[in-house]
């Protein structure tokens, strides 16, 4: 345990390393989370420990203030859902339609020892989704990936584990903004029309079809923005939104605000992908960080299978350009520093301490 860093944590009072670690202050024989809101103690009366039951083990009691010891739980709590969160990627990525049966909620939730009410209720407050939205997210990345990795609209489909009938074509279409064909070439024979709007981390960029979002970038500039919309989809006719925007961009423009200020959570935003394979495997596997966790770039290479490969991991992170949805800030130092961030380190906190924000809220 980095204790210089632990005690940089208490002194800022940083909420976001709550759950991390607690210090127990000797003089007073409590201990507290990390952005607990009682006086700062002296340096030399402070002890640190990996866990609530550590502290209680030594003789501490939990404070009353910030309940430390519910900390333990919601931890617990944290690391089963990926676990759940886990399998349901690694199902899908395989592409097996044997294996839609067992990511239904009732297998899940046998699968986590718990009814399937307490299992939903409690895989939503972890992850910030439902059992069933997760599973439709991690698929239609996997459709993105196979298509752009040249499959057939049909392969791409079964790939990712959706069935046959019109009315999953329906939705596809509708989540990725365009037609399957449409979305493989580029945005071909696509108008996308776009605007711009300022949010708590700077200005964003929002692009959509007749059919739904399509585009969401951060960035300094208006032109510096409509120059990524063009790289994305090179093939499309691209015009600025007509005023005044139409209900559907008002409805986004608040999910978008409400995710950045922590009381929701953002999902089901169709936004295409370009990379290597290595890239592309990493992205899809930050998606099944849950909102509120962080990982580092050796956890995260461990977790695709490439445990050599964390400086790779992290030029992938540097290499992501879909902001939010793709959740590299989500991927931090193995020293528990936060690392780079495309879009800014005052972005990357902020959106930590949103997710954050809105896990403990979900736990209460």
């Amino acid at each position: 345990m980095d204790e210089t860093r632990c005690w940089q944590a208490v002194v800022e009072r940083d909420k976001g390393a709550d759950g991390e670690f607690v210090y127990g202050v000797t003089t007073t024989g409590v201990f507290c989370r990390p952005g607990c809101g009682s006086r700062t103690p002296r340096r030399e009366n402070v002890r640190f420990y990996g866990s609530a039951a550590e502290a209680a083990a030594e003789g501490l009691r939990a404070c009353k203030r910030c309940k430390p010891a519910a900390a333990d739980a919601e931890e617990a709590a944290r690391r089963q859902m990926q676990e759940v969160c886990g399998f349901i990627r690694g199902s899908v990525m395989q592409g097996r339609l044997e294996e839609r049966t067992g990511l239904k909620l009732e297998a899940l939730a046998e699968r986590a020892g718990m009814s399937a009410f307490h299992f939903q209720r409690k895989f939503k407050a972890v992850v910030g989704v439902t059992p069933r939205q997760y599973v439709e997210a991690i698929r239609m990345q996997t459709l993105k990936e196979n298509l752009r990795a040249g499959e057939t609209v049909t392969q791409a489909i079964y790939g990712a584990g959706f069935g046959a009938g019109s009315p999953v074509y329906h939705a596809v279409d509708t989540r990725l903004g365009m037609t399957p064909k449409q979305y493989r070439a580029g945005g071909a024979d696509v108008e996308i029309t776009w605007a711009t709007a300022e949010t708590a981390l700077g200005k964003v960029m929002i692009g959509a079809t007749d059919r739904g979002l399509c585009f969401l970038e951060f960035g300094e500039t208006e032109a510096e923005l409509l120059e990524q919309l063009a790289e994305e989809y090179p093939a499309a006719r691209r015009e600025a939104m007509a005023k005044p925007y139409s209900a559907e961009y008002a409805e986004w423009m608040a999910g978008l605000r409400g995710f950045l200020e922590g009381e929701r959570e953002m999902s089901r935003i169709p936004l295409a992908v370009h990379g290597t394979a290595f890239q592309r495997k990493v992205w899809r596997y930050l998606q099944t960080i849950p909102a509120g966790s962080v990982q580092s770039y050796a956890e995260v290479a461990q977790g695709i299978g490439e445990p050599k490969a964390a400086r790779a991991v992290a030029n992938a992170c540097g290499a992501n350009r879909i902001a939010v949805v793709i959740p590299c800030h989500r991927v931090i130092r193995g020293d528990g520093g936060l690392g780079g961030y495309r879009w800014g380190m005052e972005r990357k906190r902020a959106l930590l301490d949103a997710e954050r924000k809105r896990a403990r809220a979900g736990a209460r």
